[in-house]
């Protein structure tokens, strides 16, 4: 019986999920800033050799497109793991700050209620960054687009909080690890380390690159517990791929 018992536990354990199917985009919704809902401008995200690349050998220009890809499913309770790895340059007319800059992001706001010209959804962003020569550069930072935080029992209301990661070289596969744990706490990981952990996320609602005012207006809860997760692609090409997600029991 003890026997059993030990098979039946591991049978019933939390098992790791595939968010990406490696053949398409089956299960994401695309939302690029100045486009319809749904619509893949010029391929913006394609799949190729079982990776999701940010591509835009399409454009003709930026032109502000910030664009995200969600998973069609919000979560709340989960680890994300995912490598990623920059290639290629940044549009020339993209904003200077995309160079070698991406992320994922986490309690997103779903992509059905954004602005037709909005570019960030109100979410909490592990954000992923390589070096570019000019010194430190640490990558798993959180940006707060249309959020705010609580650190140590504090209120943090600054845009970019800087994580303990390494600067690390473009052209590089690196494993980015999230924990979420609804509303109590963050916790990013990269290459297998602990760099950034962070509280009680909520809505900002003077934001207005993220405007948080859309949400709590429909009755949204100004305390973030759960969320879209979102692929970035603001001008800068990128590639994701082995994105797998572990439920967790809530506390």
């Amino acid at each position: 019986m003890l026997g059993l018992a030990g098979t039946m536990a591991t049978a019933d354990a939390p098992k790791w999920v595939s968010l990406f199917n490696g053949r398409d985009l089956s299960g994401w919704t695309v939302k690029i800033a100045k486009r319809p809902l749904g619509e893949n401008y010029a391929e913006t995200f394609r799949v190729e050799d079982g990776i999701i690349k940010v591509d835009y050998s399409r454009y003709g220009k930026f032109d502000g497109q910030f664009g995200h890809l969600f998973t069609n499913l919000a979560y709340s309770h989960y680890i994300l793991r995912m490598e990623y790895r920059f290639t290629g340059e940044m549009m020339k007319d993209a904003p200077g700050y995309v160079n070698l800059n991406s992320g994922v992001m986490l309690h997103a706001q779903p992509p059905q209620s954004m602005r037709f010209d909005q570019g960030f959804p109100s979410s909490l962003e592990m954000q992923f960054l390589a070096d570019e020569g000019k010194g430190a550069r640490p990558t798993g930072n959180l940006c707060t687009p249309g959020t705010h935080v609580e650190m140590g029992g504090q209120l943090v209301t600054k845009h970019i909080v800087t994580s303990s990661a390494p600067t690390l070289p473009t052209e590089t596969w690196v494993k980015a690890e999230v924990e979420v744990r609804g509303h109590d706490e963050i916790i990013h990981r990269v290459n297998g380390v602990e760099v950034l952990r962070y509280q009680h996320p909520q809505l900002d609602p003077r934001n207005d690159n993220a405007p948080a005012t859309d949400q709590l207006e429909a009755g949204g809860n100004r305390l973030l517990g759960f969320g879209h997760i979102a692929l970035q692609a603001e001008g800068q090409p990128v590639w994701f791929r082995n994105i797998e997600l572990l439920p967790l029991e809530p506390k």
